[in-house]
């Protein structure tokens, strides 16, 4: 333990080799014993054939509240609920299951993720690279300076989060999966694409990763080749869902000094984490993982979706924001649901999303304000909602690009017509033709 005190940070209280991690019939059985409730087991095996849930030890025993599963937030987050699916379409599972068809199954269960929406934002057909060199399936580039990869062996999580918008990762269906087996793949894309100065490496989660497989896709980029390449992001729930990853020897310290590796290259290294409760900060190893990981030289920033039955309130928000504030943990996104998987469980009214945000940021001092939103990742880029205002007798959506396909765009305000039911962007209509301009699709990069 020496070494590590040499190194700069602290040693963790407790190691963790491995996440214990239930799914299927051992999480339905797990749920019955600790609710005795029939209906929250039987939500367990029916939805579970349509969405993926495993949850890790450290979830079920350290962030539920057994004693109120259906009103506790990280219960609704991580577990299934039967109205995550239609009421037709959890009868037909239901019913395909209790007459043991697996061939029926399969067909039933394929027909409702089809209609789930399994890749938001055109990302099958509008963010893959183009055919001018390798890519495949593993990479992403929407904006001209960023590109995200998608290590295969990231492609999983300690623990799903219901409202995963990637959740089509973890389904088992190879059309609907991005994964990149071959880190030489993605430093031949860089080779020809100088302007990226970004690349964010994501899944899934790649801290399940073992340091030696990630460390094959982080080393590469600190090559003088690719001096271009400035800021290298991390996207991960592995503070959430299992801090011990940081906190781990032996591997959990090379994670670490693989972090330090990067700092010291000049690269900013951006761990990009997903905190979506007060909650999640509020354990020992989550905050003694956070000290560590600051000690590497990494920015920590912070976002995560507003979700009804989670986070919906302004309280829970400005709580998070304060508590990541003292923990040196920088506020970056609030994000809306997106229009895929259990959307209908799970999404929130634009207007209330607003009103959330805006509650929450005056309840915080400046330092706290840094998170933007609410924000839609849509096709065409991300779209702030600023805010509701009346421009003369019609009361609309303000809106503005953070991020854009076409960056001439970025920055301008343009107005929908104001609809208090409207949960995402393809509900909102344009108030004027100028401002038709953002709601029409543009060309791949």
């Amino acid at each position: 333990m020496s070494s590590v005190t040499q190194g700069g940070f602290p040693p963790p209280e407790r190691s963790a080799a491995a996440p214990g991690v239930l799914s299927g019939q051992r999480l339905r059985d797990l749920v019955l014993d600790r609710t005795k409730d029939p209906e929250l087991a039987e939500a367990v095996t029916v939805v579970s054939q349509v969405l993926p849930f495993k949850v890790s030890s450290y979830v079920l025993d350290e962030l539920i509240d057994w004693t109120d599963p259906a009103g506790d937030p990280i219960y609704r987050m991580t577990l299934p609920h039967r109205d995550m699916l239609g009421p037709g379409d959890f009868a037909a599972v239901a019913d395909v299951l209790r007459a043991g068809d697996r061939a029926q199954l399969r067909k039933v269960v394929d027909d409702v993720r089809d209609r789930l929406n399994p890749h938001p934002g055109d990302q099958l057909t509008r963010n893959l690279p183009g055919l001018d060199g390798p890519g495949g399936t593993g990479i992403q580039h929407k904006y001209r300076d960023t590109v995200l990869v998608f290590p295969r062996q990231g492609q999983t999580c300690h623990s799903y989060c219901g409202y995963c918008f990637r959740w089509a990762q973890f389904v088992g269906r190879p059309d609907l999966r991005f994964a990149l087996g071959d880190p030489g793949e993605m430093t031949a894309y860089l080779d020809r694409h100088p302007e990226v100065t970004d690349v964010l490496i994501t899944g899934g989660d790649p801290l399940v990763m073992r340091t030696e497989l990630l460390a094959r896709y982080l080393e590469p980029l600190l090559a003088p080749d690719y001096a271009h390449v400035r800021t290298i992001r991390i996207g991960t729930k592995a503070l959430s869902f299992w801090p011990y990853r940081f906190l781990d020897a032996p591997d959990g310290d090379h994670l670490l000094r693989l972090f330090e590796r990067v700092v010291r290259s000049g690269r900013h290294l951006a761990l990009m984490l997903h905190l979506s409760h007060p909650r999640e900060l509020a354990t020992k190893p989550a905050r003694q993982a956070v000290e560590r990981l600051l000690a590497t030289g990494a920015v920590l920033r912070s976002q995560a979706p507003l979700i009804r039955h989670v986070n919906d309130d302004a309280a829970t928000w400005a709580t998070l924001w304060q508590d990541e504030v003292s923990l040196s943990i920088v506020p970056y996104y609030l994000f809306v649901e997106r229009d895929t998987g259990a959307r209908e469980y799970y999404q929130v009214p634009l207007a209330r999303a607003v009103d959330i945000h805006h509650a929450a940021v005056r309840r915080v001092s400046g330092l706290g304000r840094t998170a933007r939103g609410p924000v839609m990742s849509t096709s065409l880029g991300k779209v702030l909602v600023s805010g509701v205002a009346d421009l003369g007798a019609e009361r609309v959506f303000v809106l503005q690009l953070l991020r854009a396909r076409d960056e001439n765009l970025v920055g301008r305000p343009f107005f929908a017509r104001f609809d208090p039911a409207a949960t995402w962007w393809d509900q909102l209509v344009p108030r004027s033709e100028s401002d038709g301009e953002f709601f029409r699709g543009l060309p791949p990069i």
